[in-house]
């Protein structure tokens, strides 16, 4: 499956006005807050726009009738205006201020747990800088269009339909004129909405790419200087910014041509209104006082006009962003949980997930995880079949495997022959298309997910570490485990270079492990999967960045630790082979043979043949102790 870019959005399941209609549910909490900000609001401008009346009570009564006892109440009523509207400004803004925080941190929330639902395939499929452009600027989009745009729009249209009434009150000819200057102001904004939404579509879709281009950049930062590529990488980095340069200025374009538009419309009113309010006055249709509270309120009505054109861009881009949202909310998990219904997923034990598919964050309970109860770690693979989308042919056919309790069972194949594949259906990282896996009689499909990854662990080729400490690292999928535990698991992997860290266990060890070496971060990643002491350990070619004499060492201690599990491990070394007690051929998607390792390399000569290249790769050169290539060697198997 192609990755998402600006191109080949992955989906158009919504108008961008309709995905904007589903954030509701994320407002609901805030209905009470938002009506006192929107309350707040329309007494501010009500307050505001009553001033002008007091001003031709002024005019009319005090300056041209002479009657100056009003004065002093006249004076009083506008100073209560002017502090109703000040404290009122004051008390939307505070209250404003706490609430759209909470309503981006609610679906910054949801996404992310939602993001840990969905299946290795999905996040295969996506680019990682899509997936934090909708994360971070979208979500960031949204949240000031519910502070500012909602708001503003709804006060300002009570301030148009208030300031028009009371023009029509003052003179019905000349308010109804007023009134009209918002029809050609229509027709504008219509034709601006149509485009400015394929414009913020655009340029969101190419923030994502350009993100996904700065990541990959920084991840691969080592790879750019060691081939001389850093001009290269620099001259692509500045093609997509001139993209989304060119992008955001059709943007700022096409919004100064819609604002000098609207600035004109009420402008040129506002002249033609007061030519007709003089002759007004000279006919006796309008007072002196009316006249200046008319002009008065005519240019409380300019903003308005002005702020729509804001409005609407603000309204496009956070419909958009909210399009972008949803295009990953509707992405429903393909693993899910038995044990929670259809369509529903835990991948996290401990938690509650609740209702997902509404669009609205539903509340995460943190509950003890009930206890798993411990099997003999029987694995059987029945035919079992699997095909990646799109694939051309599957990558496994009928695949019978028995691993008895206890047994270490070592799986050898060329590369790309499926061994990585068949071992990520085990923790059900993906499905089986065909046949079933049973864990102790059960389909592994079967079992709640808290309760089968409790029961299976796993330790890869290429393992992920966090940006956290050594301790926090190992103790990721046992929380609760005690220091003595830890530095046992570490000790099984023969990770004593952890003593010698600056801090020991409480190192932070930087993004995916980087302050580490390779053979480093394979013992790290090795000792987490020990320390959960599972039924069922997985182990994926997880010594394939060590040296000779450290793989001795960590295959020593590993003998003791498998002897307490069912252990499936992918090698690829004769050493690691050694470890298992029976080892099957895997070639082309299919178990060709299954055996000891002596009776494979009499019998199979394919097997042999794997065998021998891998001694061979691993006699060209030595690594260093911490899995490191010396200058000019080979180091490890080759692949």
């Amino acid at each position: 499956m192609p990755p998402v870019s600006a191109s080949s959005p992955p989906h158009a399941l919504q108008t961008p006005a309709q995905a904007l209609w589903r954030l509701r549910e994320y407002l609901r909490p805030y209905y009470l807050r938002l009506f006192c900000v929107v309350l707040a609001a329309i007494l501010a401008v009500t307050a505001e726009t009553l001033i002008p009346i007091i001003t031709k009570s002024v005019i009319d009564r005090v300056v041209v009738a002479g009657i100056r006892s009003e004065l002093v109440p006249l004076a009083m009523a506008a100073v209560a205006l002017g502090l109703l509207q000040v404290g009122m400004n004051f008390f939307r803004r505070w209250v404003l201020a706490s609430a759209t925080p909470g309503v981006e941190m609610t679906i910054r929330d949801d996404l992310y747990h939602h993001l840990q639902r969905l299946d290795p395939a999905f996040h295969d499929s996506w680019q990682s800088g899509q997936l934090l452009s909708r994360a971070t600027n979208d979500l960031s989009t949204i949240r000031r269009f519910a502070g500012f745009g909602v708001v503003f729009f709804i006060t300002n249209t009570w301030t148009f339909l208030l300031i028009v009434a009371l023009l029509i009150q003052m003179n019905w000819w000349l308010g109804l004129l007023a009134g009209g200057v918002f029809l050609p102001v229509t027709l504008l904004c219509l034709r601006f909405e149509k485009r400015y939404r394929l414009l913020s579509r655009r340029y969101q879709d190419q923030q994502g790419d350009l993100a996904t281009y700065v990541e990959e950049a920084a991840s691969g930062i080592r790879v750019l200087k060691s081939l001389g590529r850093r001009d290269e990488a620099a001259a692509r980095h500045f093609a997509q910014s001139r993209v989304v340069y060119r992008t955001q200025v059709d943007k700022a374009r096409l919004r100064g041509t819609f604002w000098a538009a609207l600035d004109l419309v009420p402008n040129a009113a506002l002249g033609l209104l007061l030519l007709l309010g003089i002759l007004a006055v000279s006919r006796h249709e309008l007072s002196l006082g009316g006249l200046v509270a008319f002009v008065t309120l005519t240019l409380l009505l300019v903003w308005p006009i002005e702020a729509m054109g804001f409005i609407l861009a603000s309204g496009q881009e956070a419909a958009t962003a909210a399009q972008r949202i949803y295009e990953i909310f509707d992405t429903a998990p393909v693993i899910t949980d038995p044990a929670a219904g259809p369509g529903a997923s835990m991948d996290r034990p401990g938690l509650s997930s609740g209702r997902w598919q509404s669009g609205h964050r539903a509340e995460l309970v943190a509950t003890p995880a009930p206890p798993v109860p411990r099997g003999s770690g029987r694995l059987v693979f029945d035919q079992v079949t699997f095909s990646y989308p799109q694939a051309p042919a599957p990558v496994l056919r009928g695949v019978s495997l028995e691993l008895a309790p206890g047994e270490t069972f070592a799986l050898v194949g060329a590369t790309g022959s499926g061994k990585t594949t068949l071992l990520h259906l085990v923790p059900r990282l993906a499905d089986a298309t065909g046949g079933r896996i049973t864990l102790d009689g059960v389909d592994v499909q079967d079992l709640p997910l808290p309760e089968l990854r409790s029961r299976v662990g796993c330790a890869f080729e290429d393992p992920t570490l966090f940006s956290a400490s050594v301790r926090e690292n190992v103790s990721f999928g046992v929380p609760d485990a005690t220091e003595a535990d830890i530095v046992a698991a570490l000790d099984a992997a023969q990770a004593e270079f952890i003593a010698e860290l600056p801090w020991g266990l409480d190192t932070r060890i930087g993004e995916q492990g980087m302050a580490l070496s390779g053979g480093q971060r394979q013992r790290v990643a090795l000792a987490r999967a020990i320390l959960a002491r599972p039924e069922l350990l997985l182990l994926d070619d997880p010594l394939s960045a060590l040296d000779v004499h450290t793989e001795a060492k960590v295959t020593a201690a590993l003998a003791s630790v498998l002897a307490a599990s069912t252990a499936l491990i992918v090698a690829h070394r004769p050493s690691t082979v050694l470890l298992a007690d029976r080892v099957a051929l895997l070639d082309g998607g299919v178990i060709t043979a299954v055996g000891t390792h002596h009776e494979l390399l009499v019998t199979q000569p394919r097997y042999r043949e794997l065998m021998s290249a891998d001694e061979l790769g691993g006699a060209d050169g030595e690594a260093d102790g911490d899995g490191r290539a010396a200058p000019g060697v080979t180091a490890g198997a080759s692949r």
